[in-house]
């Protein structure tokens, strides 16, 4: 009788599944991004002090789009 190993069976890739973002997600990470690069050239109140701030958060926003099922 051959025992039988109880480990999780190996996946390849990520240790968590990654999705598309929707169109909506992504459009607003694409919006908060154009916004920052723009924020640097023309003064906008407070994305030009900030701009480097409003792309890491398009960033963040997409991120979170790709993990989270449904945003």
């Amino acid at each position: 009788m051959a025992f039988r190993s109880r480990q999780r069976p190996r996946s390849r890739g990520w240790f968590f599944r990654t999705k598309q973002p929707h169109h909506f997600t992504f459009l607003i990470a694409l919006a908060l991004a154009l916004l920052g690069i723009v924020g640097t050239r023309i003064h906008i109140d407070y994305v030009s002090t900030n701009a480097f701030w409003v792309v890491v958060a398009a960033y963040v926003v997409l991120a979170l789009g790709t993990v989270i099922d449904g945003l």
